[in-house]
């Protein structure tokens, strides 16, 4: 059986031999870390990423089956981006840059966590209709043709892999920060947030649109959206369902038109407000699924949602810093879950530094050992 038959069969509650060991990429600086620790080749460690050679040869090396977070998509965000540029250095050393979305951000030195927004050029409608909206139309050159109509024979068989759907509200939240997006929910002109949303989503409609068309085939679609904390939504449920659960709705229409009847979603944050807006609108499994100080997520979804809503994810990646005893406790925790079908335990997020590459490989060599 291969693993993207398991992970199909699992996500459609039917039998399978084993649960695959299944992870979602490192902090690079874990990478460099173990590097230096001597556990992998230092060549494995610079210019890893998510599907990579490098990333497939350190699956080997740990012992995981394949990395979940294996989509393919289109240049479906600003199209072209703005430039990337140094505003200013502070005494300190620290940066303000303009971002390739036009958010202005402070990147202190030695800092490698998300940049502190500073400041941000989407604010009005002459600034959307002028640097944005252009940058947000749908063009040819957004798919790459060739890649998709020979897309069935070249890809990997052994692993599923996605259509990246992009982000209805949380690539609009990267243009405006937290504290743009909501002076525009409710700045004097009433329609502008709801129309740079549906100008976005209309060009990224098309994106999926032109590269189903193509015959290429998914194991699943996938949305990036990240817009909750750690109390709940950046934005009231209400207000949520009235600008976005359409285009939600819309692109996942198109999905089931082709086959395509897995739909995941990314979102951090204490996500249980928005989920009946998601699921009402074809979204049905949540992947990585972060458990932070609020904990485990999926279970109390189950019990609401019922066997409709799937998961790839909460596995608490933190006992992976601390020692076998905890490892053993997660492990027995994700065998409950996993027992509840529909399920695929993974690492809620990239692996951080203080991961201990030992504890990497026991887990992904006992999380095999699961039976369902």
């Amino acid at each position: 059986m291969t693993n993207r038959e398991r992970a199909m069969r699992i996500l459609h509650y039917q039998a399978v031999d084993r649960m695959p060991a299944v992870h979602f990429g490192y902090w690079p600086e874990l990478l460099t870390e173990w590097a230096e620790q001597g556990k992998i080749p230092r060549e494995l460690a610079e210019g890893n990423y998510d599907g990579s050679p490098k990333d497939r040869e350190l699956d080997k090396l740990i012992g995981w089956d394949f990395n979940w977070n294996s989509n393919v998509g289109s240049n479906n965000g600003l199209f072209p981006p703005f430039e990337e540029k140094v505003l200013e250095v502070l005494p300190d050393g620290t940066k303000r840059v303009q971002s390739y979305t036009g958010m202005i951000e402070r990147i202190k030195p030695g800092i490698t966590s998300i940049p502190s927004e500073d400041d941000y050029i989407l604010k009005d409608r002459e600034a959307f209709e002028t640097l944005y909206k252009p940058k947000m139309q749908f063009s040819p050159d957004r798919v790459d043709l060739a890649f998709y109509k020979s897309f069935n024979e070249t890809r990997d068989p052994d692993k599923p892999i996605g259509l990246h759907l992009g982000s209805v509200l949380g690539s609009i939240r990267d243009m405006t920060s937290v504290i743009g997006m909501s002076y525009l929910m409710y700045d004097e002109d009433e329609d502008l947030l709801a129309d740079i949303i549906d100008t976005y989503a209309e060009m990224q409609y098309a994106c999926a649109k032109t590269i189903l068309e193509t015959g290429a085939k998914f194991d699943f679609a996938h949305y990036w959206e990240d817009i909750c904390f750690k109390n709940g939504p950046l934005l009231s449920p209400d207000k949520f369902d009235e600008l976005c659960a359409k285009h939600y709705r819309k692109r996942n229409e198109l999905c089931h038109q082709y086959g395509i009847d897995i739909i995941s979603l990314d979102c951090d944050g204490v996500t249980d407000k928005l989920l009946p807006i998601w699921f009402e609108n074809g979204v049905n499994t949540m992947f990585p699924i972060e458990i932070g100080v609020w904990g485990d997520q999926f279970a109390p979804a189950r019990e609401k949602y019922g066997r409709g809503m799937l998961g790839v994810g909460g596995m608490d990646k933190t006992a992976l810093r601390k020692d076998k005893a905890a490892v053993d406790a997660e492990i027995e925790r994700l065998q409950r879950l996993s027992a509840l079908g529909g399920f695929i335990p993974c690492p809620d997020h990239r692996l951080m530094p203080g991961t201990k590459f030992e504890l990497v490989q026991y887990y992904a060599e006992e999380i095999k050992k699961i039976r369902l």
